[in-house]
């Protein structure tokens, strides 16, 4: 019996997310950009102290999951939240919780 027999897709996707989030820096990140209209990548390897490959690495994981969105400015990269999955997720996540 496969997860797709037994997860609902609300499920599948709530995971999908959460599984994105289950960093505190992709956490950061989320709170910054949330909180702003976009962020560069530049501007977030100043504000971190991590490597700028780690940071690359963590801006990956939220964009496969659909949370950010980036769009090549060269030399940078704009990420900005992918609204529509953003609401999404807090859907998702405030049903799973009983909010």
């Amino acid at each position: 019996m496969g997860i797709k027999s037994v997860a609902s897709e609300n499920q599948i996707r709530l995971a999908r997310y959460a599984k994105a989030m289950g960093h505190p820096v992709r956490m950061y990140v989320l709170e910054l950009i949330s909180r702003q209209s976009c962020c560069y990548s530049g501007d977030l390897s100043e504000e971190l102290p991590i490597a700028k490959s780690t940071l690359s690495q963590h801006l990956k994981e939220l964009k496969a999951a659909g949370l950010i969105q980036g769009e090549i400015e060269a030399p940078k990269i704009k990420y900005c939240l992918h609204k529509e999955n953003w609401k999404e997720a807090q859907q998702l996540f405030k049903g799973f919780l009983g909010l």
